[in-house]
This record gives structure tokens, C-alpha cells and sequence, in this order.
């Protein structure tokens, strides 16, 4: 268990070695959420992981190569020039699969998927049986590891991982077109293959300098996480594009971070848990999407539409039993209530404790029911703008006056002052002098939900 001195010199970036695997892996980790928010966007999320199984093979023939040359076979950069172009080969492949046939991208990025990566594990097993050559280490790709990572390695990750990300930045309205309608992008002129293309490079270079952090199996945990844990926090594409990268990199520094204090764990297995765990906090509390703010805002919609429903049959009831004359509040029977809408005595119990703490509701009698003044005017205006809405169903969608109260219901309330106001200006020609219009249909007890 590592102690506090410990955790403040990694924390703090006090160990040079650790220094270049913390900062090397937010950079990726920042590349990462960016690049991977228009690979989302795109609905392409598979598309990284068939590009991280397809450099594979270059990484074992890189190496077989530089072995014949008489080289160790061990240079990062010959390496991952060899998984570069062994990953141009896959994006080539399902550029004319995509181009050439009929057959649908997640055909093509199985295809690439399977068959790099049973040719990348052949040749793997063929380089670690040629003679004179010691191949060990090679696996280190597959599962990542940062432990090795020298300064040169630090700068060539930086360096393609700056060039990414400002990449992203540089095109970002033309990636943003792609990503939302490229037949629209095409029919404007846009370059959409060059701008495929290049969105593809981007996955490849990410995809590569990812290799020795998180490895070609955890790289598509890196490119996929981040922005789709951002995507619970905005709806915009700028926002998603900062908190993605943003996750990305506390994913990458924190991973890096507590893998150097617990070295038999790997650090991109626990890079790729921490991003997972930010996912989770996201999934659950981001006010945008996040399921405990959803929930919220659905319970407060549902008391708000149980208040409104409950207001409006109160003040009908009073209307029926004015007849003619003006509508007076006072005191009607409980029981008047279950007879309007499909409530049970329970959920009924519920809403008039909500409308009595929310102070619609005066004291009554145990079997009557009294609307505070309060309640009162919200119940005409409730019952007013239903109206408005059924009148106008009516005269501009020809719907029934006998069918007309239940497709009112979905839509009275989310009626806001402006969108009134312009129902009043279509129904000119109605009689609006009143409060609250007279109903179109008739109020007789239904039992609509």
C-alpha cells in the first residue's frame, strides 16, 4: 500500500519516469476524446477497434523487417511506423469495401477486424520462432505497457497527439457536416471522401501512439469512452467536444497515476477502468442525461401534470354544477373526482396531498373538496388553455370534438405564454371575451386517462 509520499510524488510529477507516462497518456487520453467524439458522431464506434486489431500485423512484420536488416527488431518508432501502415491497409480495406460493394460499414470493420487480426497473430507467432531474433515483448502491444517509455517515445506521442487534436480543431465544421449528413456535404461540394479519409488518419494516428499505453485490445476503450460519457452532459457539439476530451484526459492521467503506485497492475487496463467508472458517474448524474436528473425532472413533470389534471376537473365539476351561471368556487364533493379520470383512491390521495402542500387547496370537509384562490386561478388557467388548444385541433387538424380532450391532454402542458398568445391570434374569430372559453365537447364523466 503505497503511502502519502508516494501518492504526492506521482501525484505531483516528481518521478521523471512517471512524469512521461502521466503526461504522455493525458495527451493521448485528450487526442482520444476528441477524435473519438466525431467517430460517435459519425456511428462508426466499432471503426477504432478494427483499426487497432489491423496494425497488428505491421507491428510483427516492422519487426521481422528491422531483424533482417540487422537491427534488434525493438525500435518504438520502426514499430509503430509498421502498425501506421498496417493501419492505412485497414482503413484502405474498408474504404473499397465501403466504395465498391453494396455491403454495409459494419461488414467491412468485421472483415478488417477478424482478418488482420488473425494474420497480425500469425505473423506474431512466425517472428517469435525465427532464429536469432527475440520477439519478446512484442505482446506488450496487444495489453500496453508504459513502464519502457523513454523520452523519445514521450515526444512522438505528444507530438501526434497535439497534431490530432489540432487536426480535430482545423476542421471542425467540415467533421461536424460529415457527421451529421455527408449526402448533404456531397450535394454542397464537399470533399466528403478527402474529409473521410482524413478523419480515419486521425483514428489510425491515435490508434498507434495508443498502442504501447493501453494496448490494441483497450485502444477502442480509450477512442469510445470518453466522448460517449460526455454525450450525457451536452447536447452540443462544442461542449461534447471539451468534455470528451476533458474525460479522456483525467482517464489518462489518473490511469497513469495509480498504475505507477501499484505497478503489478497494467496501466492501460486501469486507464480503461477509471475512464469506465467516469462513464458510470456520468450515465448516472450528469444533469443533462444522467438517469437521477432524468428521473427528477419526469417526477416533478408528473406532478406537475397530476396537479394540472386535477385542478382542471375540479374547476369542470364547478362548471357543470353553475349551469349557466358564472362559475363560483366552492366546496363539491370528493367523490366528483374518481368520476373524471381514470385515478384510483390512492393516486387521487397522492395528488390532493401534493395540491395541499403546493397551497391549491383549502380546509373542507373530509368528503369535500375546496380550492384555495390560488388554486382556483391556476385551475382556469389550466382549464382556459386546454381549451384553446382543443379549440384549435378542431378547426386546423379536423379532429372530433368527441376525440379531441385526449390529444389535448399531451400537449396542455408544455403551453407556455407565447405559444397562448398565438393560439388566441389563429382563434380571432372564437369568443375569447370570457376567462376560461366554453369546452367544445361535452363535460359529461369520461374516463380518460
Amino acid at each position: 500500500m503505497p503511502d502519502l509520499r508516494e501518492i504526492l510524488e506521482v501525484l505531483l510529477l516528481q518521478n521523471y519516469n512517471t512524469r512521461l507516462v502521466v503526461l504522455s497518456t493525458t495527451l493521448l487520453g485528450i487526442a482520444a476524446g476528441l477524435v473519438g467524439s466525431f467517430l460517435l458522431l459519425r456511428k462508426r464506434s466499432l471503426m477504432g477497434d478494427a483499426l487497432s486489431h489491423a496494425t497488428l500485423p505491421g507491428v510483427a512484420i516492422a519487426f521481422a523487417v528491422m531483424v533482417a536488416l540487422g537491427g534488434s527488431g525493438k525500435s518504438l518508432p520502426g514499430l509503430l511506423l509498421g502498425a501506421t501502415l498496417s493501419g492505412i491497409a485497414g482503413v484502405a480495406t474498408m474504404l473499397l469495401i465501403r466504395h465498391t460493394t453494396r455491403l454495409r460499414d459494419d461488414v467491412a470493420m468485421g472483415f478488417v477486424l477478424s482478418v488482420f487480426f488473425g494474420v497480425g497473430v500469425a505473423s506474431l507467432r512466425m517472428v517469435q520462432s525465427m532464429p536469432g531474433a527475440s520477439a519478446a515483448g512484442l505482446e506488450s502491444f496487444i495489453y500496453g505497457k508504459t513502464a519502457s517509455m523513454v523520452s523519445s517515445d514521450f515526444l512522438l506521442i505528444s507530438l501526434v497527439a497535439g497534431l490530432s487534436s489540432l487536426a480535430c480543431l482545423l476542421f471542425l465544421k467540415e467533421f461536424l457536416l460529415l457527421c451529421f449528413d455527408d449526402g448533404f456535404a456531397a450535394a454542397q461540394g464537399w470533399p466528403t471522401l478527402f474529409l473521410d479519409v482524413l478523419l480515419l488518419g486521425l483514428v489510425t494516428a491515435v490508434t498507434v501512439i495508443g498502442l504501447q499505453s493501453v494496448g490494441l485490445i483497450l485502444v477502442i476503450a480509450f477512442l469510445i469512452t470518453p466522448p460517449t460519457a460526455a454525450r450525457f452532459w451536452t447536447q452540443r457539439l462544442i461542449p461534447m467536444l471539451l468534455i470528451a476530451a476533458l474525460i479522456g484526459g483525467i482517464s489518462g492521467w489518473l490511469g497513469a497515476s495509480l498504475s505507477a503506485l501499484t505497478p503489478q497492475l497494467p496501466a492501460g487496463a486501469v486507464i480503461v477502468i477509471v475512464a469506465a467508472l467516469l462513464f458510470v458517474l456520468s450515465m448516472i448524474f450528469a444533469p443533462a442525461r444522467g438517469v437521477i436528473p432524468r428521473w427528477i425532472h419526469q417526477s416533478r413533470l408528473r406532478r406537475k401534470v397530476d396537479r394540472q389534471h386535477l385542478l382542471r376537473a375540479a374547476y369542470e365539476i364547478l362548471e357543470v354544477q353553475a349551469g349557466s351561471a358564472p362559475v363560483v368556487n366552492e366546496p363539491f364533493p370528493l367523490a366528483l373526482l374518481l368520476t373524471k379520470r381514470s385515478w384510483t383512491p390512492r393516486q387521487l390521495r397522492r395528488i390532493l396531498k401534493t395540491a395541499r402542500r403546493e397551497d391549491h387547496l383549502e380546509p373542507a370537509a373530509p368528503d369535500k373538496i375546496l380550492l384555495s384562490e390560488s388554486g382556483f386561478g391556476e385551475a382556469s388557467r389550466a382549464t382556459r388553455n386546454h381549451r384553446l388548444w382543443e379549440t384549435y385541433l378542431i378547426q386546423y387538424a379536423d379532429i372530433a370534438p368527441s376525440h379531441v380532450d385526449r390529444d389535448a391532454d399531451m400537449v396542455e402542458h408544455i403551453l407556455g405564454a407565447k405559444l397562448v398568445r398565438q393560439l388566441e391570434a389563429y382563434l380571432s374569430d372564437h369568443d375569447l371575451a370570457l376567462p376560461v372559453p366554453p369546452s367544445p365537447h361535452s363535460l359529461e364523466p369520461s374516463a380518460n386517462p
